[in-house]
């Protein structure tokens, strides 16, 4: 029997397909197909799909979709959906409660937060072994906290949240206020000759600092691991969090904390494998 699994983001959506033999990866646009209906068309490809497991960037409660500011939805009780057409179980978690669950076990803690900048930013916590949920699964929605009031307006609705400067989507929606060319590599904004460029990196890495910076404070983890497409084509960004968070954090947090560039292909691809049998 084989098994799907997904992520899907607020740009890509990367599957495999997992059988004893294969595996077989598709790697396409988010936006070109809602998620109810990529899974028919793979499942009618592969009728034999046993298990699916999916990482998801938006709010998930118990198999359905809550929110997503970044992805369009097709069918939000997801896990029900797929096991009225196929009969299977459908596991589904927040992308980065997928990735901390692969960031732990790779880096045997038990006390571990995450932070991944890519379309959007988002953060985890596993504490004692156990992670942290909140009553609905919404615990550390860090993107959406308020962080400084802007002209712009949040896949959320709302204009002052930390993800419109710190993250992919929020530095394209700057540069489009501007007038700029669409180009989110950090480092060449950071020594573009326009100052405009220039301030939308500098606003995005104080972003990134005060959403670490709270994170850790709160959670307390012995690790901190950074991720995500931002940090994967900036890895310069994880000795500069390094070096500046004593700015941003309760300084006994610091003591003993270990901030780590994520060295996993898809962490929550990964953690997505893991959700068959996950019970928290």
């Amino acid at each position: 029997m084989k098994k799907l699994f997904i992520d899907i983001g607020g740009t890509h959506l990367r599957s495999e397909v997992w059988s004893e033999n294969d595996v077989i990866t598709e790697y396409i646009r988010s936006q070109e197909h809602g998620l109810l209906s990529y899974i028919d068309r793979v499942m009618l490809q592969h009728p034999d799909i046993s298990f699916i497991g999916i990482s998801y960037a938006g709010q998930v409660d118990q198999g359905v979709l809550v929110a997503s500011p970044n992805i369009n939805i097709d069918e939000y009780d997801i896990a029900s959906a797929v096991k009225s057409r196929y009969g299977i179980p459908l596991k589904i978690d927040n992308d980065l409660n997928c990735a901390i669950r692969a960031e732990a076990a790779y880096w045997k803690s038990d006390s571990i937060a995450a932070l991944f900048v890519g379309t959007g930013i988002g953060a985890a916590v596993i504490d004692q072994g156990k992670l942290v949920r909140g009553s609905r699964n919404m615990a550390f929605e860090i993107g959406h906290i308020p962080y400084r009031e802007t002209p712009l307006l949040c896949g959320c609705g709302r204009s002052n949240c930390i993800e419109l400067y710190a993250s992919g989507s929020g530095i394209s929606k700057w540069l489009t206020l501007y007038g700029r060319e669409q180009n989110p590599n950090l480092e060449q904004l950071k020594n573009s000759i326009i100052a405009e460029e220039r301030s939308i990196a500098a606003e995005f890495e104080k972003a990134v600092l005060h959403a670490a910076g709270v994170l850790v404070t709160l959670s307390n983890p012995e690790i901190l691991v950074l991720g995500g497409g931002i940090v994967e084509q900036n890895p310069y960004l994880v000795p500069f969090v390094r070096e500046n968070l004593k700015d941003y954090a309760l300084n006994p947090s610091l003591k003993t904390l270990q901030i780590e560039r994520s060295v996993l292909d898809n962490a929550p691809l990964a953690g997505a494998k893991l959700l068959e049998n996950s019970n928290g």
